[in-house]
């Protein structure tokens, strides 16, 4: 079964590189596989999460099977249909329907329920992708935003409910939750089972969430068929039928499924009754059959729900028939409105045939798999006769909008133009889907046996004359008296209810309106306003939490020695000085002052590793703040008013003065004994490093430092990409970066005949020359020391980076590109590969990710070496920071430069 997903998952990948109409024949071997899945595989357990005990569960049981069966083969049909209907291979929509098809897959085999929760919002994501397909329409933007927000809303309720059921249960798995017989209904229960139908309702498109289904018709015409007939939509109808047995005796779980299951059946037919679109008359026609489904898998009894499995299997093989011909019918004519089409049955009598039996079915007429589903329904109904009653009613309304469809789709009204011919292979997939629907009615028996719900009802195409017959007259009747009552001229009445959608759009104009008073109220384009309004929420919020909930701590120890209370005055009267300056220069050195005076910290508290990187990424900033400096003002613009300069100051102290609270309580409040205790032995045993820092970084939290450089590498992408805003930059700038070094200039003194290096000092190029190669060759060093000793790939590359920063000052940008011919991105793209590669490389060695070896090696010259696996890593990390020094340089530094000399030249 996770094959199967994974299968999809590959499928969808490869999709983009193939090119031609007929490799959608090929794809759909992908998900017609799913077919023969239920007759082969039971129960599949995957260790996922262990230290959450999550798994990656998969199971089978008949309803999962079937809809396993749906999904996988009319997801095949469909996929074969869109080789006649797209007129060129469409690559991203391929990668997309079987990127949904792995996800609903998913989804139905998924045992526990936080795996089918991930699965579920999945199926959200893909269904938005589909439905918005055409990017280019402001309809199918809004239409796919609306079944996002819709399904996703839903989707978090459920996902509470969930936690709620798991928390009471004991266990997240479904089958050991339902072998423990019915739930007790108990508050916790109640609340669960109401928030996880939160989530069905509004993803089947019951009511009151009913308006996103129709909206969602801007999707191509296979989307509708796969998501809005056979798929998606069934999700929610799924997940009631498969928790509803256990749920049965819970409060409000009958009463709210068969109540929204009636009401959405009702108001669907009734609205599609007034469409004139033949697609969004299967629309509001797929949302009253969701209704049908619902309260026959809602019911709470077997033979209702043995009725509702066979209705969502007819049903899936009818709409899905329907939307195909109306696609046929679109491409055919160019119109889906019922009032233009005429004589299209005269023309194309196979398509209407095949119309006529997808009709058929809907209807509940003999031998079809919708008059078998609809009978065993009207048994199991007997015994309650209000339901029953308003059950009727919608079948009957289905009957005349069936009618309504085949008539103004296929019926001679007036003058018949011609009509493009339809290929064979074009009605083929719909063909087969209304022929499955046949020979699923007149199979019956054998689909009894396929189910074996155990109920004392049992699938057949005649048992009798009896009531389900009789209602069954009563239903065809009626619906054929409404068609011909509206035929003869009636306006048919306006809707009895109203939706949701305008509850919907005026929470959205809501949330539109709040948001853009909240953005002008806040982000006013001034950055000391934007940092005053976060100082302001900290200190407030933690002022509150400060004085309300934080741990009192017992004492307070100022200082372990006289000398921290010295660097802590420095810091403190260089960041008041700072406050104060005038100078942009002056205020960038005493900035610079607090963070060298921090390092100062880390060293008398013992941490030589956290004062080294303190100490060099201070000098790195420093050098960034000079190359941006030297752009703008001497001086900084009129200082404030002196009423608001003293808030500026009460304001700055509160929030020093709050953050030190919080430190001070978080620390002293304790109670739990440190993670980090461990850490000692751990960075021996686990990682072969003496260096606790250092082994920390790249072994036991490298997920962390995964993290971090992946931010590293997005900053220098995006400071870059700020500087470099134009394609002739882009394009010297390569070319700068790739000029041999021979063309740099004579001699030792590569730069030296350029107008950069010729305003600088000869000392200072010489000098800097002379230590570049020992700087750098330290910071290696410092990056294969660092498991042992104060280093690592990150201060070692901090080190080399600042041995090209001498270079820059040496000679400029030439003499730059001189001492570092690389690109920067590739530096940065190959340190995070490298990283990565380490991680993945544990994966097929049979380990965990990032997971690191010890290896003993006796090298030639070298003698014996005990390396770490995870000093790859930190070469990745090493990579990166020279990389992102590199690419600082060039943008901040030379590009500025350039563009300088270009504006005074």
């Amino acid at each position: 079964m996770l094959v199967l997903v994974l299968t999809h998952a590959l499928a969808a990948v490869i999709s983009p590189f193939l090119s031609r109409r007929r490799a959608f024949y090929l794809l759909a071997l992908v998900p017609a596989s799913a077919v023969v899945v239920p007759a082969v595989a039971t129960h599949e357990t995957y260790r996922w999460v262990p230290a959450l005990d999550l798994t990656i569960t998969f199971t089978m049981s008949p309803l999962r099977g079937l809809l396993l069966v749906v999904v996988g083969g009319v997801g095949a049909v469909v996929l074969a249909y869109c080789a006649r209907y797209f007129p060129s291979y469409d690559s991203r929509f391929a990668a997309v329907f079987l990127g949904f098809g792995a996800a609903m897959t998913g989804l139905v085999l998924a045992d526990d329920l936080l795996l089918t929760y991930v699965f579920w919002e999945l199926t959200s994501v893909f269904s938005y992708l589909l439905i918005g397909h055409s990017a280019e329409r402001s309809a199918s933007r809004r239409a796919a935003t609306q079944a996002l927000v819709v399904t996703t809303a839903g989707g978090l309720a459920m996902l509470v409910g969930i936690v709620l059921l798991g928390h009471s249960a004991g266990t997240y798995r479904w089958s050991e939750i339902a072998a423990n017989g019915p739930l007790p209904g108990t508050a916790t229960v109640t609340a669960a089972g109401v928030l996880i139908l939160a989530g069905a309702l509004s993803k089947s498109a019951l009511f009151p969430f009913s308006f996103w289904l129709p909206a969602a018709m801007a999707a191509p015409t296979p989307a509708s068929a796969y998501l809005h007939a056979a798929s998606m939509v069934k999700a929610g109808v799924f997940l009631i039928g498969l928790l509803g047995p256990a749920f049965a005796e819970v409060p409000g779980w009958r009463p709210v499924t068969v109540t929204a299951g009636v009401v959405t059946l009702l108001l669907g037919a009734w609205a599609a009754m007034r469409q004139t679109d033949l697609k969004l008359l299967l629309a509001y026609g797929t949302v009253s059959q969701l209704g049908l489904l619902t309260v026959a898998l809602g019911a709470g009894t077997q033979a209702a729900a043995l009725a509702g499995m066979v209705l969502l299997l007819s049903h899936a093989l009818f709409k899905a028939t329907l939307f195909l011909v109306v696609g046929i019918i679109d491409r055919t004519t160019g119109t889906r409105d019922l009032r233009e089409l005429s004589g299209l049955g005269r023309a194309h009598p196979v398509l209407a045939t095949v119309a006529v039996l997808a009709v058929a079915s809907m209807a509940g007429v003999p031998p079809l798999a919708g008059f078998v589903g609809k009978e065993a329904l009207f048994a199991a109904l007997a015994t309650d006769p209000p339901v029953l009653v308003a059950v009727v009613a919608g079948s009957a309304l289905t009957v005349a909008y069936g009618l309504r469809f085949l008539w103004g789709a296929f019926a001679t009204k007036q003058e018949v133009s011609g009509f493009q011919p339809v290929n064979a292979s074009f009605i083929a997939p719909a063909a087969l889907l209304a022929a499955a629907g046949l020979a699923t009615g007149v199979l019956a028996p054998w689909l009894d046996h396929l189910l074996n719900p155990g109920a004392g009802y049992h699938l057949a195409l005649w048992h009798g004359f009896g009531l389900p017959v009789l209602l069954s007259l009563v239903v065809w009747g009626a619906g054929i008296g409404v068609h011909a009552w509206q035929r003869a001229g009636r306006q048919w009445p306006a809707r009895l209810l109203p939706t949701g959608e305008s509850a919907y759009q005026r929470v959205m104009r809501a949330v539109d309106r709040t948001a853009v008073e909240v953005t002008g109220a806040s982000q006013r384009g001034s950055m000391p306003f934007s940092l005053g309004l976060i100082l302001v929420t900290l200190v407030v919020l933690g002022g509150v939490t400060l004085l309300l909930g934080a741990p009192r701590p017992a004492g307070l120890r100022l200082w372990d020695t006289p000398l921290q209370l010295v660097a802590g005055v420095v810091v403190a009267a260089a960041a008041l000085l700072a406050a104060r300056a005038r100078h942009r220069m002056t205020a960038m050195i005493l900035v610079g002052v607090c963070g060298y005076g921090v390092a100062v910290l880390f060293v008398l508290h013992g941490a030589p590793d956290l004062a080294l990187t303190q100490f060099l990424v201070e000098t790195v900033t420093i050098v960034m703040f000079v190359l941006v400096l030297r752009r703008l003002p001497v001086r900084f613009s009129a200082r404030p008013l002196r009423t608001t300069r003293w808030l500026r100051a009460a304001l700055g102290a509160a929030a020093g003065l709050v953050a030190a609270g919080m430190a001070w309580a978080a620390t002293s409040g304790r109670t739990a004994v440190p993670i980090s205790v461990d850490f000692p032995d751990l960075a021996v045993s686990y990682g072969g490093g003496h260096n606790i820092v250092n082994v920390a970084l790249v072994d036991i939290r490298a997920w962390d430092t995964m993290g971090e450089i992946s931010v590293l590498v997005v900053a220098a992408t995006g400071v870059a990409s700020l500087i470099f805003r134009r394609s002739s930059s882009l394009q010297r700038r390569s070319a700068e970066q790739n000029v041999p070094t021979a063309e740099a200039g004579p001699g030792w003194l590569r730069a030296a005949d350029t107008p950069e290096a010729q305003r600088q000092s000869i000392v200072l190029q010489v000098v800097a020359r002379l230590v570049f190669h020992t700087i750098v060759l330290f910071s290696v060093y410092l990056l294969f020391s660092g498991h042992n000793a104060p280093g690592g790939g990150f201060a070692g590359g901090l080190v080399a980076g600042l041995a090209l920063v001498t270079r820059y000052l040496a000679g400029g940008r030439r003499e730059l590109n001189a001492a570092a011919p690389v690109d920067a991105g590739f530096l940065l793209g190959g340190g995070l590969l490298l990283s990565v590669g380490t991680g993945a490389a544990a994966l097929v060695a049979g380990g965990e990710v990032l997971q690191s070896a010890l290896l003993d090696l006796y090298v030639p010259l070298l003698g014996h070496l005990h390396v770490a696996t995870s000093v790859f890593f930190d070469v990745g990390v090493y990579l990166i920071v020279i990389g992102l020094v590199l690419e600082i340089l060039r943008s901040l530094g030379a590009e500025l430069d350039r563009v300088h000399e270009e504006a005074t030249s």
